[in-house]
């Protein structure tokens, strides 16, 4: 392929995932999937190698990237055949994500020849309800099977026909059947897409030029990938930032970083982390490996493609049993969302070090931090509700940019919720909703602002908050100060950061999220460009 034939490859391949995105939008029940965009949509090829992806959930994305090859492993594939799975300790992340998992055959070039197995399509979504303890499937929890329905790899779709069996024993563990079946068919609908779309371009060109494309599209990434790490210092960088606690009473959890350049590689060395916790602050090495992978990710130029080839030159290790590399059947609803920010955090801590006039100007102080994740849900007129939402804060200003405020920050990408939305779909009135002013670290150019979202209760139900940065501010860097923790109320009285509580109708929850940290000691001052 030439360098337009190559661009026009790539843009073919990540068409096809944003028509997923399309088709499952569309079609989706809860405003999760269909509001705030919390879902993600891949394809890979024959060996489960990332191929492309839309620009969907960060965290989603890279945990696919690094488990996938070991779940197709897992199956003798046929032509219609999908595959269902949340385990985080056989390819998920957290419970509330479920993946389906599609593989895509086309006819072999002789006519009797049985079909060829070209790649796969999968999607994943996060489901507000998967049958947790508590409203939202986010509880302050122990145990795995605390945290909702777990299901192993296992097939939903054989030969094109939906397991009945297999998804009534899924959704009956959930608090809405109905509601739950409906977002997994449109997971369904999603893969079916790009399914047909895949098998319509390998049809256009032939078997061999696909797989040709996909060798020139990784070999180009990975190119890519090692001139990005060429620019960056040799030398060993540690790191290292705590997690405020993790909703058992364990505090300051601390997570360490050797990271080492050498020439065109990266390895992200994590001995010395805190052991896995009581809390449900713990992950699986897959999400660990998702916001490694995102950060540098971050540092490659645009064209970039997002594919298999341009991680190959990233490595990392975890001791087996921390809190980065958790083993069953530790909790990990909220290793996910807040340990995966941390690690973003200690990441870009590590790469701030290394001292080259050019490359530290890429690396931004810390931004939130926190996913201030907030659940509520309880029974109106006989029928349950679910409401779950991720709350925006500030960005860490750096040297070239940033400090924007009231945005999802690195590992979630998602929307927030209406208004309207919540106000008609649940029995929630929000009364506030405005920027935390002066929450942003003060510098030569400041940190973003956080959020102010303040919800009233309209009926009884049940909350749970999950947030980081409450004890813990989000560093400045050259310089630049700190931005301010967030906090939370439930009325006036002042609440920890993760907690679960019972609201009485007429309740009011206040959430205000971080600021991000300043960059340079230049209070006020900003760089004409």
């Amino acid at each position: 392929m030439n360098a337009i034939q190559l661009s026009l490859f790539v843009s073919r391949l990540t068409a096809v995932c944003d028509e997923m995105a399309a088709v499952l939008r569309n079609a989706a029940l809860s405003p999760n999937i269909r509001d705030r965009l919390d879902f993600s949509c891949a394809v890979f090829d024959a060996d489960g190698a990332l191929c492309a992806q839309a620009a969907h959930i960060p965290v989603h994305l890279g945990s696919m990237a690094y488990a996938m090859g070991d779940l197709v492993a897992r199956f003798e594939w046929t032509d219609g055949d999908m595959v269902i799975v949340n385990d985080p300790f056989f390819g998920g992340t957290h419970l509330p994500d479920v993946t389906l998992v599609a593989p895509v055959f086309v006819p072999a070039a002789a006519a009797a020849a049985k079909p060829v197995l070209a790649g796969f399509v999968a999607n994943r979504a996060h489901h507000a309800d998967i049958g947790a303890s508590t409203p939202g499937s986010m509880p302050i929890s122990e145990r795995l099977e605390e945290e909702g329905v777990v299901i192993p790899p296992q097939r939903l779709v054989h030969a094109g026909i939906v397991d009945d069996r297999v998804l009534a024993e899924i959704t009956g563990g959930t608090r809405s059947p109905d509601h739950a079946r409906g977002d997994f068919l449109a997971q369904i609908a999603a893969n079916r897409a790009g399914r047909a779309r895949i098998a319509e371009l390998v049809a256009a060109g032939g078997l061999d030029a696909f797989r040709d494309g996909l060798r020139t599209m990784n070999n180009y990434g990975e190119r890519l990938a090692r001139q990005t790490l060429r620019a960056i210092p040799d030398g060993r960088y540690a790191f290292a930032d705590v997690l405020d606690d993790d909703g058992k009473g364990q505090l300051d959890i601390p997570i360490r970083l050797a990271l080492t350049i050498a020439g065109d590689g990266a390895h992200c060395d994590f001995s010395g982390t805190a052991a896995q916790v009581a809390g449900n602050v713990n992950c699986p090495l897959a999400v660990a490996a998702a916001a490694v992978f995102y950060c540098f990710r971050c540092l490659m130029p645009r064209e970039t493609p997002a594919c298999a080839g341009a991680l190959r030159p990233i490595t990392l290790d975890a001791p087996p049993g921390c809190l980065l590399n958790a083993r069953r059947p530790a909790a990990v609803a909220a290793g996910n969302v807040e340990t995966s920010s941390r690690i973003v955090d200690v990441v870009l801590g590590a790469l701030a070090q290394a001292e080259n006039e050019r490359w530290q100007a890429e690396i931004p102080a810390a931004s939130q931090g926190s996913m201030n994740n907030l659940a509520i849900g309880g029974v109106l007129d006989g029928a349950p509700w679910d409401y779950y939402e991720t709350i925006g804060g500030g960005m860490g200003a750096g040297r070239a940019g940033g400090g924007l405020s009231g945005v999802q920050t690195h590992m979630t990408n998602t929307l927030n919720t209406p208004v309207e939305v919540i106000e008609s779909r649940f029995p929630l009135r929000v009364t506030r909703y405005a920027i935390r002013d002066g929450s942003g670290g003060v510098g030569e150019r400041a940190g973003g602002n956080g959020l102010i979202r303040e919800l009233q209760c309209l009926a009884p139900a049940h909350a749970t908050l999950i947030g980081e940065r409450r004890r813990h501010a989000p560093w400045g860097l050259e310089g630049g100060a700190a931005g301010e923790p967030g906090a939370q109320w439930h009325n006036d009285r002042p609440l920890p950061g993760k907690v679960a509580l019972d609201l009485a109708p007429g309740d009011l929850l206040r959430i205000e999220t971080p600021g991000g940290g300043g960059y340079g000691a230049e209070p006020g001052a900003r760089r004409p460009e």
